[in-house]
C-alpha cells in the first residue's frame, strides 16, 4: 500500500506541489454533483479542502496517520471542516451515503491484487447516494516507458524541490517492472549538494490498462459512463498520459 513513501507529509507536498488542474477538475465536479464528498487515499487534503471550502460536506479518508495528521492542520488553519478519518480503501464502512466519492492522484494504484481493487469499488458502491458517482483518475499506462524500467538510477529533474530547511532537492528514481503483476517497483532517492540521499523511499505502483479497467470496475458494481484523456476534459486516447474515469452504479 506504499506506506513509508507517505510517512513524510511535508516532503510529499513539496514534491507534488504542481497539481493546480487536478484541483481544478475535482472542485468542478463536486460542484456540478452538488451535495456531500468522499475522498479515498485523500493525503494532505490538497484536493478536498478547497471542495469543503466551497460547502460541500467532506469526509476524507487515508491509511496514513502522518498524511491525516498534516490535512487536519492544514483545514484548521483555513477553518474549513472536513471529518478526516483512518481506514482502508480496500474495504471501509462509514454508515453513510455521498453524492460523489472521488479518488485522485494515482491512489488506487496502490491496490495492486485484482480483488483490492474490486473491493474498494464494492465499497464504494455501497457509500454511493441514489445519483450519486464515483471519479477517480489512473495514469495510462505506456509500454514504452514500462519497457525502460530496467533498475537503472535516473536524474528526474521535473520532480526537483526546494526544502525549506535543505535547499534545493534532487530526486534519482529507479525502477523495475513486474509484467506478471503489473507492478513498477521503484526506489526514490533523495538529495542535497551536501547530503546525498538523506531519504531513501520505496514506491510500488500497479498498472491498470485501459481494456481491463471497465471490467475492474463493473466487478465493483459500477459501470464507467465516461473516461477523459486530460485535466480539461479532453477525450481518452491511444496517447492519452491519463485516465479520468466517471463511475455510477450499475
Amino acid at each position: 500500500m506504499g506506506e513509508p513513501f507517505y510517512s513524510d507529509a511535508g516532503l510529499y507536498d513539496r514534491l507534488f506541489a504542481s497539481g493546480k488542474p487536478a484541483v481544478d477538475f475535482y472542485r468542478a465536479a463536486a460542484d456540478r454533483r452538488g451535495g456531500s464528498v468522499l475522498e479515498l487515499g485523500c493525503g494532505t487534503g490538497n484536493k478536498l479542502i478547497p471542495i469543503a471550502s466551497d460547502s460541500h460536506p467532506s469526509v476524507g479518508l487515508d491509511l496514513s496517520t502522518d498524511m491525516l495528521a498534516e490535512a487536519r492542520r492544514k483545514a484548521d488553519e483555513l477553518g474549513v471542516d472536513v471529518d478526516w478519518v483512518h481506514g482502508d480503501m480496500r474495504q471501509f464502512d462509514l454508515a453513510r451515503t455521498f453524492d460523489l466519492v472521488i479518488v485522485a492522484a494515482n491512489s488506487l494504484l496502490h491496490l495492486h491484487d485484482a480483488q483490492d481493487l474490486v473491493g474498494c469499488f464494492r465499497s464504494v458502491r455501497r457509500h454511493l447516494a441514489p445519483g450519486g458517482q464515483l471519479v477517480f483518475d489512473v495514469f495510462n499506462p505506456s509500454v514504452r516507458m514500462l519497457a525502460q524500467a530496467d533498475g537503472v538510477r535516473r536524474r528526474r529533474d521535473a520532480l526537483s524541490f526546494v526544502d525549506p530547511g535543505r535547499g534545493a532537492v534532487h530526486v534519482d528514481v529507479a525502477e523495475t517492472y513486474d509484467a506478471a503483476a503489473q507492478v513498477t517497483r521503484g526506489t526514490w532517492y533523495f538529495s542535497t549538494e551536501s547530503e546525498a540521499d538523506f531519504t531513501v523511499l520505496p514506491l510500488e505502483i500497479r498498472s491498470i490498462f485501459p481494456q481491463e479497467l471497465p471490467l475492474l470496475v463493473s466487478r465493483g458494481g459500477l459501470r464507467l459512463v465516461e473516461r477523459l484523456g486530460d485535466w480539461s476534459g479532453g477525450p481518452f486516447t491511444a496517447d492519452s498520459a491519463v485516465q479520468l474515469c466517471i463511475c455510477e452504479p450499475d
